[in-house]
Formats: structure tokens, C-alpha cells, sequence
């Protein structure tokens, strides 16, 4: 029985998952259909904030968001904005508040300096570069994002081996602001809550969407609409999950073995 093939006994109408190393996808199964991103848009999202500050557009350290905030502090859920307004919770750098209106303020300002909107930028920057034909950002740069598993598992592709950003990624995959605590959607507080430049970190975290197996070096993120993207750089793989069923129960209980198994088959 390959790690796979527990998907078919998800209870979800339709599921679709890759597994990917570095020269592409090494097992797939599940239609190639296009189906909504949910919060996993925010790897598409912060992936094209980066190409923006790697051509000059913006800096890491230009003010942005609250008063004291940053872009650094937007990526990294550590601005102090509230989930989803305007409300300020706390000052910068104090906790890590999981904050979709946060990515929406960062691509305004994006979208502002570069003269272009956001989704244009997503378009021309990140998806037309990785051949992401059939993704498209349509709304909410927190959230928007719909495509089909192949195109997911070309971000995945891209995050295990960087082209865009390499020189960014180090940074943008270890802990910002690390220490702080908060709350991770769907699991609880952790202390720490540690991310990245807009990935989520796998650290020591538990309970984790992950697999019990993952590297603490793996980062990635999942969505309210049932999907998930990790990258394990100590294994060389990453795993792309699209569904049609909102995260839950079902989930939280699916997820890490799947993620056990493939470690275990294709590593």
C-alpha cells in the first residue's frame, strides 16, 4: 500500500495530493482540477512581497501597517493587527496574532510602490515565471488564490529548490520575531508560535497539521478550505493537498499520517 492511498478514504468528495522533490513530482493522485486556496494563498502572496523587495520595490524594513510596524512585521503575523480589520491589538513585535487584514495592508502598499494591483503582480512576478498557468488571485491576497494541484505542487517545487529568491529564502524560512507566542488557527495557542517572512513554521509545535516525522525546519501552510502546502528541506520533499471539504475534525485527524507516510515512502 503506497502512502497515497489513504487518501481515497478522506471523508471528502474530491482530494488531491502530490508529493514533489526538487526535479518535480514524484506521486500524485486526485483530479487535476482547480479548487480554492483558502489561506494558502499567503505562500503566493509572500513569495511575490519577496520578489518585490528583491527588485527594489519595498524593504523588509520599511514602515508598513500599525505605527512601529514594518513589512517584516506584517509577514510575520507580528504587527499587532487584529485577524481580520484594522483593529490594533498589540504593539509590533509583541505577539504573534495571525492576521489576514495584515496581508491585505501589505499588498496595498505592494501594489501602491509598484505601480501595478496586486493580483497583476502575483500574475507577472511569481505565476507566469513557475509556468502557474491556471492559478489565479481573484480577491484577498490572504486568501483568494484558486488553482489546481499541479500548479500547488510548482510552488512547492519552487519553495524546496528557490529560483525567485534564493537569496532570501534562508531568512524567510526561519523564525522572525522567534519566541513569541500566539495563537495558531485550528490548534491552539503555541508558545512559541514561530514564523517566517509569511511561512509558517514547523518548529516544535504541538499539535501540528504536519506529520510527527517532519523536520522542525519545515514550513508551509494549510487553508480554511481543506488544503495544505509543506516544504521539509531535510527530507528534499514537499507535499501539496487540495480538497473540497473545510478544514476540521476530519483534517487534523488525516493530515499528520499522510505526512508520516509519504516521509517514510519517498525519502
Amino acid at each position: 500500500m503506497g502512502a497515497l492511498d489513504a487518501v481515497e478514504n478522506w471523508p471528502v468528495a474530491t482530494a488531491a495530493v502530490a508529493v514533489v522533490r526538487p526535479d518535480g513530482v514524484v506521486a500524485s493522485t486526485g483530479p487535476d482540477e482547480t479548487m480554492p486556496w483558502a489561506s494558502v494563498t499567503k505562500l503566493l502572496s509572500a513569495l511575490t512581497v519577496l520578489v518585490a523587495v528583491r527588485d527594489g520595490v519595498v524593504t523588509l524594513d520599511l514602515p508598513a501597517g500599525p505605527p512601529g510596524s514594518t513589512v517584516r512585521h506584517l509577514l510575520s503575523h507580528a504587527s499587532g493587527l487584529s485577524p481580520d480589520d484594522s483593529t490594533v491589538l498589540s504593539p509590533p513585535g509583541r505577539r504573534r496574532i495571525y492576521s489576514n487584514s495584515g496581508f491585505e495592508q501589505l499588498a496595498d502598499l505592494v501594489s501602491e510602490r509598484a505601480g501595478i494591483p496586486f493580483a497583476d503582480l502575483v500574475d507577472e512576478t511569481v505565476l507566469a515565471p513557475l509556468a502557474m498557468s491556471a492559478t489565479r488571485l481573484d480577491g484577498s491576497p490572504a486568501s483568494a488564490a484558486r488553482g489546481p494541484l499541479r500548479d500547488l505542487a510548482a510552488l512547492g517545487r519552487e519553495l524546496l529548490a528557490p529560483t525567485l529568491v534564493p537569496e532570501l529564502m534562508p531568512e524567510a524560512t526561519q523564525p522572525v520575531f522567534p519566541g513569541l507566542s500566539g495563537v495558531l488557527p485550528g490548534y491552539g495557542r503555541q508558545s512559541p508560535n514561530d514564523w517566517g517572512l509569511g511561512f509558517e513554521l514547523r518548529d516544535g509545535k504541538k499539535p501540528h497539521w504536519t506529520g510527527e516525522n517532519n523536520s522542525p525546519e519545515t514550513f508551509g501552510h494549510f487553508g480554511r478550505s481543506g488544503t495544505f502546502l509543506w516544504v521539509d528541506p531535510v527530507a528534499g520533499l514537499a507535499c501539496a493537498c487540495l480538497t473540497d471539504r473545510d478544514f476540521g475534525e476530519w483534517s487534523i485527524e488525516a493530515w499528520p499520517p499522510l505526512s508520516d507516510a509519504v516521509l517514510q515512502e519517498y525519502s
